[in-house]
């Protein structure tokens, strides 16, 4: 393994260090993008719940906080596994526990962003398509 790179809030130009602290959140949701199939799943129902959105004129905002609950849940449920697997690289039963709740968090914001999207899109929807 390399050197450890230095913490942003040591850097002692601030502005450097923000931007630092910027590129190692990007580089978060790079790994995430390609080692996780779920997070990619994720993005794309999610921009197509955008879509769908602009093209049944309804607000943006609740679905702009849905996608980013459950895409930001996705990324901590990332961030655990890994660091379970760096702690617990041989199968113990609280790694599974820790695991399995880290993934349950993001069923349940995922099942919620669902419920809540056939509440906003369903009678636009169904409006739009003449059957109400």
């Amino acid at each position: 393994m390399g050197r450890v790179p230095p913490r942003p809030r040591e850097d002692p130009h601030p502005v450097k260090g923000v931007v630092r602290s910027f590129a190692y959140a990007w580089e978060g949701v790079r790994y995430a993008w390609q080692v996780q199939r779920n997070f990619r799943i994720e993005v794309y129902l999610g921009l197509l719940a955008l879509l769908l959105a602009f093209w049944l004129g309804v607000g943006l905002v609740p679905v702009l906080l849905l996608l980013g609950l459950v895409l930001s849940l996705e990324l901590l449920n990332t961030a655990l596994e890994a660091l379970t697997d760096l702690a617990s690289p041989v199968y113990h039963p609280l790694a599974k526990r820790a695991k399995d709740t880290a993934a349950a968090a993001v069923l349940l914001a995922s099942l919620v962003a669902f419920l809540v999207g056939l509440y906003l899109f369903l009678p636009p929807l169904l409006a739009r398509l003449g059957l109400s």
